[in-house]
């Protein structure tokens, strides 16, 4: 239930930044201005007592983290593939948060097993492991079928995660609905409609069936796919909390000493899965959208494994065409185009000045090339594309929010294995492929075969529809509302305006 009672749980977050001692080390690691990191520290300071304790063994942020819950714990693992904009120490501590976690006890995961699946673990199974790894929402067992005697991965969801995370989006919805009462200029990011498609991915991923419907999906677009490989659920033991998987070996991709020392071509292999991601995205239209160093390994024989199936993204084939176009204006530094998609899809309004918005990207754009990743600052550049954003009135685009967010975890990812990867270049053939196959004139040939199709379904209809449109066309024009309604919605709008400044007045 959302209301002024999730003040406390934002409350009790800065408190617990402030009393584990992460709210000074997380704004200096994001390099925060001065003036932030003074009046966050003077307006956490009274509620330290608030906060919670966490585990004092881990370092700072990571025990904020952990402490604060799994909705918390999903961020911390988004941050832990930045290390260019939170330091690569801080990255490092964050990276435990992917997949070693405390797991919850053997006894609660069997009985858990046997109340969703209607048997005895022991007659399920001939062997049962202990927890190999336990993540924000689930932990993962590996088993042996009793019937077959095949080895498996068994997935189950934390016990009362569905309640922890209920919890905390609350306190998040509310939140994002006072910042935009108070700030009127937050309204064009869309705080509200955010934090809704975060909702959704979540509700997704504590459903296991459809984890394993995405699994499946996943593996059917990409069988093809050189050196790469997605294990498969077995559907008769898999349930809304429990998911039986083919098991897959493999050394875990963020570990990149262990690769380097198994003889393994981490340059080769950073540059494959940063194309592996953009193929599936502008190839599929479906792509995995929690690829982070916890859900990948590398197979004995080279090849990468994805794990985690719980956040799946999906775009339309015309926003893949508008992500391709952008792309490849910025790889062949053609920013009079870029600025152009933009206007044409609706990203920048019609009043905005499409020169002007094309020098601004430019300035986002140029710093990049002929520079390799140690030489930029991502965090500065992902602050001046902000200001950009802001500048040209550009809303949230809710639909390529986790396009967006993925894109920077994989190319985190990439990094992390090659530091001095180009992303532009790395990127370059994947997008040239998908605009010779989807925007060129085979493209328009299958466009038109498509239209036609349409058209031959509807055609017994369509003289019908016509004279429809036609009757409509030549019909008068109804009457303007009353002028007292208009007025009424002036009158209550101003009323609004007025209580949101004595709110804000107050605050201040």
């Amino acid at each position: 239930m959302r209301g002024p009672h999730n003040i406390w749980r934002l409350i009790r977050t800065g408190a617990t930044f402030e009393r584990t001692g992460a709210m000074r080390v997380a704004l200096e690691a994001m390099e925060a201005p001065p003036r932030l990191r003074l009046v966050a520290r003077i307006m956490g300071w009274p509620f330290k007592w608030l906060g919670y304790k966490g585990d004092p063994n881990l370092p700072p942020v990571t025990r904020a983290i952990t402490a604060l819950g799994p909705s918390y714990i999903k961020f911390g693992q988004i941050m832990s593939t930045r290390p260019d904009v939170v330091g690569q120490e801080l990255a490092n501590q964050l990276r435990m948060l992917q997949d070693r976690l405390p797991p919850f006890d053997q006894a609660v995961a069997k009985s858990v097993l046997a109340e969703e699946l209607g048997h005895p673990v022991d007659e399920i199974f001939s062997e049962f492991s202990e927890p190999v790894a336990a993540a924000s929402i689930a932990q993962v067992h590996a088993a042996r079928l009793a019937e077959t005697g095949e080895k498996v991965a068994v997935k189950i969801l934390r016990p009362g995660i569905e309640k922890a995370f209920q919890r905390d989006i609350d306190a998040f919805h509310f939140a994002a609905e006072m910042i935009e009462r108070l700030s009127p200029a937050s309204r064009r990011l869309r705080p509200t409609d955010v934090i809704k498609h975060f909702e959704g991915i979540v509700v997704g991923e504590l459903d296991l069936r459809l984890e394993a419907a995405s699994a499946s999906q996943f593996g059917a677009n990409t069988e093809k796919d050189e050196k790469f490989r997605v294990p498969l659920p077995v559907w008769s033991l898999s349930s809304r909390r429990v998911l039986v998987m083919d098991w897959a070996e493999g050394l875990p991709m963020g570990d990149a000493e262990a690769l380097k020392a198994a003889g393994y071509d981490v340059t080769e292999i950073g540059t494959r899965v940063l194309q592996l991601f953009l193929s599936h995205a502008l190839r599929d239209g479906y792509f995995h959208g929690d690829m982070h160093q916890g859900n990948l390994k590398v197979a004995p024989n080279g090849d990468v494994i994805a794990f985690d199936f719980g956040i799946m993204g999906q775009i339309d084939e015309y926003t893949r065409h508008v992500y391709a176009e952008i792309l490849m204006g910025f790889i062949q530094r053609d920013y009079r185009r870029v600025a152009e998609v933009h206007f044409e899809a609706g990203y920048v309004p019609k009043d905005q000045d499409v020169t002007q918005f094309a020098l601004a990207l430019r300035a986002v754009g140029e710093p990049i090339f002929g520079m390799n990743a140690k030489q930029i600052s991502m965090a500065r550049l992902l602050a001046y594309l902000f200001e950009v954003t802001e500048r040209f009135g550009m809303a949230t685009r809710t639909e390529l929010i986790l396009l967006q967010r993925t894109m920077v975890v994989v190319e985190g990812v990439a990094r992390s294995l090659n530091p001095a990867i180009n992303m532009w270049e790395t990127a370059k053939p994947v997008v040239e492929s998908y605009i010779r196959e989807n925007v060129g004139p085979k493209a328009a040939l299958r466009n038109l075969g498509r239209t036609a199709r349409v058209l031959g379904r509807f055609g017994p209809q369509l003289p019908d529809m016509l004279t429809t449109v036609l009757e409509n066309a030549t019909q008068p024009p109804e009457p303007a509302p009353e002028p007292q309604l208009v007025r009424g919605v002036h009158v209550a709008g101003g009323v609004a305006l007025v209580l949101g400044g004595m709110v804000l007045g107050l605050l201040i």
